[in-house]
């Protein structure tokens, strides 16, 4: 099975690997452009990100599977501030199917700067004295005191957006 990757970034890459590790996938990356802000800002905009992500990798690369791994910061109803939010996507050129990751609350002092348009990434490095947090435990790993981390928390979104393929019997022989 091949599967075809939204980003070059190490951390989504490994979320996919680690995965479907069990279906043994040939992954690859591909930088294609999300289509939605560096940092999106709501469910529909990181949700439109992973799928256009997931389309433009089938394109990229053909293959048998494109997938698209998506964070954002989102309001969600009943919970003050902002969330750190992960989608994803994933397309056989024919079927569209997500899926939805861990949801964590962002600290005041986060949700502030995210206001004033700053990134999470840069933000969490920041407020850490770290660098690159994006590039390994991410916000998630930082939040949770690594009860997760963000590789982790792409590939739960994964598992939600693949599942649809196994379950329908399309991917059997893999199983």
């Amino acid at each position: 099975m091949h599967v075809a990757v939204g980003s070059t970034n190490p951390v989504k890459v490994r979320a996919v690997e680690q995965t479907l590790e069990r279906f043994q996938p040939a992954v690859t990356a591909h930088a294609v452009d999300s289509g939605v802000a560096e940092q999106p800002r709501s469910i529909d905009e990181t949700v439109t990100g992973a799928q256009n992500r997931a389309r433009r990798a089938l394109e990229t690369a053909g293959g048998d599977y494109g997938v698209g791994l998506e964070g954002g910061v989102a309001r969600i109803d009943g919970i003050d501030g902002l969330s750190l939010i992960m989608w994803a996507a994933v397309t056989d050129g024919t079927r569209l199917e997500y899926g939805g990751g861990p949801t964590l609350s962002l600290p005041d002092d986060v949700t502030r700067r995210l206001e004033a348009g700053d990134e999470l990434g840069p933000i969490m490095d920041d407020r850490h004295d770290a660098d690159d947090i994006a590039k390994g435990e991410g916000a998630a790993g930082v939040l949770t005191a690594g009860l997760t981390n963000r590789s982790q928390a792409l590939g739960e979104a994964l598992a939600g957006a693949f599942g649809p393929f196994v379950v329908d019997g399309i991917s059997t022989e893999h199983r």
